[in-house]
C-alpha cells in the first residue's frame, strides 16, 4: 500500500481498505465474510449528451473471490434483521468511492431503504459522512426504493426534510411493486425512474408503446423529471427518445464500472442515436403526409360544396368512400353537433353497435376537442389532429376539421379517419 493509500485508509471509517482495481483506486469494506465495493453506472441526459450522474451499485465477493449477487447479500441481511446496517454501509462505501471518482458536478444516485430515511441515527450518519467528505447534499439524489413503507406519512415527512437540506429525491422502480402514482403524490420526488419492465412491455406491445409517451407527459405535467432505466438495445433507446424522457440509464449507454464514463463515446453514441431518430421521424412524417393526401383532397372538396349550400349528407360521399374514413359531422360555432354522424358503410354501422349508447351524437358538445378549437381559431383552412382515442369506437383516430360559413353562420365540418399504425 502506498503512503497516499495509507493516508486515505486512515481517514476512512473503520473496516475500510483502499485497493487498486484495473489501475483505479477504490475503497472496499468487510461485511462478515464478504468483501464489498462499489461500481457506478452512468446516467445520461439525452439533451446534454453526457453523463449527469452515477448510480452507486454494490459488488460483493466471498473469501474465495467469487462474486455474490447483491440481491443475495441484502436478502440474507433482511433475514437476520441487518438490512438497515448493510444499507448504511453501502451508502458510506459509495460515497467514499464517489469522492475518489473525480466527478466534479455530476449527481450521485444512492439507493436508500425507506427505513434508513426515517431512522434519526442513520440520517445523522449520512449527513456526517457528507460533511467529512466535503460533498454538498445537492450532489446527492436519494433513490427511495420501492419496498413497502410501514408508516408512509413518516416517510413522506423524512423525504421533505431531506429535500429541505438540499438533497434531490428520486422514486425508484416506478410501475413495479409499491411504486405507483399514489406514491408520487405522497413523496413528491424530483425524479421518477421508470422500471425496466415498463420499457420492455412498450418495446414488445404496440398498446404499451403508445402509453409510454403519455405517461412521461403526465409526470412532466406533475413537475417530475423522468429517467428511463434498463435501456439495453437500440430499439429501447429509440423509445426513450420518442417518449421524451429526460434521462436514460442502461447497458446500451454505459455499463457499471469503477471509473467515470467515457465522455467522447457517450456524446458520439447519443448523437448518432438522435440522428437516426430524426431520420425515422422524417420518414414517418412523409408516410403520414402521403397517407393523408387523398383524405385532405376529398375533405377540402366537401367543405367547398358545403359552403356552396349543398347538404351535409351529399357532400361527404367522396371522403367516406376512402378506405379508412369513418364519419363526417357538423358543429355550430359553439361546438354543438348539428345532426347525426354521416356514415357510409354498413359494416361501420354494425361495428358501432358495440358502442350503441354513443351512436347518436346529435346535440353533443365537442367544444373541448382540439379539432374544434383549432378550426375556430384559424378558419378557412383544414386542420389535422394528432392521433387520439375516438369516443365513438375506442379506436385510434385522426380528425380533419375546417371552419367555414354555411349561410349566415360559422360551422365546423369534421371528418374522422381510423388511424391504425401501418
Amino acid at each position: 500500500m502506498t503512503i497516499a493509500q495509507q493516508e486515505r485508509t486512515a481517514t476512512a471509517p473503520p473496516g475500510f481498505d483502499v485497493e487498486m482495481t484495473s489501475g483505479l483506486e477504490r475503497f472496499s469494506a468487510q461485511h462478515g465474510e464478504l468483501t464489498l465495493t462499489s461500481v457506478f453506472q452512468p446516467i445520461f441526459s439525452l439533451s446534454h449528451m453526457r453523463a449527469v450522474g452515477y448510480e452507486g451499485l454494490l459488488r460483493a465477493h466471498d473469501m474465495l473471490d467469487r462474486p455474490v449477487s447483491p440481491l443475495d447479500v441484502f436478502g440474507e441481511a433482511a433475514r437476520v434483521g441487518d438490512v438497515l446496517q448493510l444499507d448504511r454501509l453501502a451508502q458510506t462505501l459509495h460515497l467514499e468511492n464517489f469522492k475518489v471518482l473525480g466527478a466534479e458536478r455530476e449527481w450521485l444516485f444512492l439507493n436508500v431503504h425507506p427505513g434508513a430515511l426515517t431512522d434519526p441515527y442513520l440520517s445523522a450518519a449520512l449527513l456526517a459522512t457528507l460533511k467529512r467528505l466535503g460533498l454538498p447534499p445537492r450532489r446527492i439524489v436519494l433513490e427511495v426504493l420501492e419496498q413497502r413503507a410501514e408508516d408512509l406519512e413518516r416517510l413522506a415527512d423524512a423525504v421533505r426534510q431531506f429535500r429541505e437540506r438540499g438533497f434531490l429525491i428520486a422514486l425508484d422502480d416506478f410501475g413495479a411493486g409499491h411504486s405507483n402514482v399514489e406514491r408520487i403524490w405522497q413523496l413528491n420526488p424530483d425524479i421518477v425512474k421508470l422500471d425496466r419492465i415498463m420499457l420492455s412491455h412498450a418495446a414488445h406491445r404496440a398498446d404499451m408503446g403508445t402509453i409510454l409517451p403519455g405517461l412521461v407527459a403526465l409526470l412532466h405535467e406533475a413537475g417530475k423529471l423522468v429517467l428511463v432505466e434498463g435501456v439495453e438495445t437500440e430499439h429501447e433507446a429509440q423509445m426513450a427518445l420518442a417518449c421524451n424522457a429526460d434521462f436514460v440509464q442502461g447497458f446500451f449507454f454505459g455499463r457499471p464500472n469503477p471509473g467515470a464514463a467515457d465522455a467522447t463515446h457517450a456524446a458520439t453514441c447519443i448523437s448518432e442515436l438522435t440522428e437516426r431518430y430524426r431520420d425515422q421521424m422524417e420518414a414517418r412524417e412523409r408516410r403520414n403526409a402521403s397517407r393523408l393526401a387523398p383524405y385532405l383532397r376529398a375533405f377540402e372538396r366537401a367543405a367547398e360544396r358545403l359552403a356552396a349550400g349543398e347538404p351535409l349528407d351529399e357532400v361527404c360521399w367522396n371522403f367516406l368512400a376512402l378506405d379508412h374514413a369513418a364519419r363526417c359531422f357538423l358543429l355550430d360555432g359553439k361546438g354543438r353537433q348539428a345532426g347525426r354522424n354521416v356514415v357510409l358503410r354498413a359494416d361501420r354501422a354494425a361495428h358501432e353497435t358495440r358502442f350503441l349508447p354513443l351512436a347518436d351524437a346529435q346535440g353533443a358538445n365537442w367544444l373541448r376537442r382540439p379539432y374544434f378549437r383549432d378550426a375556430i381559431n384559424s378558419p378557412e383552412r383544414v386542420h389535422v389532429t394528432r392521433p387520439y382515442l375516438s369516443i365513438n369506437e375506442a379506436l385510434p383516430c385522426v380528425t380533419l376539421s375546417v371552419a367555414t360559413r354555411v349561410g349566415a353562420q360559422t360551422c365546423v365540418l369534421c371528418g374522422d379517419i381510423d388511424w391504425i399504425d401501418e
